[in-house]
């Protein structure tokens, strides 16, 4: 396959309507989902620019991927209710529904069966 020098894939470039300009002094990219985030620290970030769509490259750096942890809201009655059942503190309630991801059942087992 022939090689070709960078002077004509950028006229050839210019043809199809595409441009390409790296973006300065960029530290990280985040990727974040609902359960993960990728981080690329110290990346290049390119942008191409093909008829007014914006393409963004992202590449080298060092990456790293996590999980991310769900905020659980836990209604003060849930609490009351485990804590009055198990017949624990509030606080060693809510400690439990959070471990138990807010299933009520599964806290004040988890609450009766250490208690014992």
């Amino acid at each position: 396959m022939a090689r070709i020098d960078s002077r004509r894939a950028r006229r050839m470039m210019r043809q199809l309507g595409m441009r390409m300009e790296e973006v300065p002094d960029v530290e990280r990219v985040i990727l974040q989902g609902r359960e993960r985030e990728i981080v690329v620290e110290g990346p290049v970030v390119t942008v191409i620019d093909l008829k007014g769509q914006k393409i963004f490259q992202v590449t080298g750096g060092r990456i790293t991927e996590r999980m991310l942890e769900k905020e659980i809201e836990i209604p003060e009655e849930d609490v009351q209710l485990v804590a009055q059942q198990a017949g624990v503190t509030p606080e060693r309630a809510r400690a439990a529904l959070r471990e138990a991801e807010g299933d009520l059942a599964k806290a004040i087992l988890l609450l009766t069966t250490t208690k014992a």
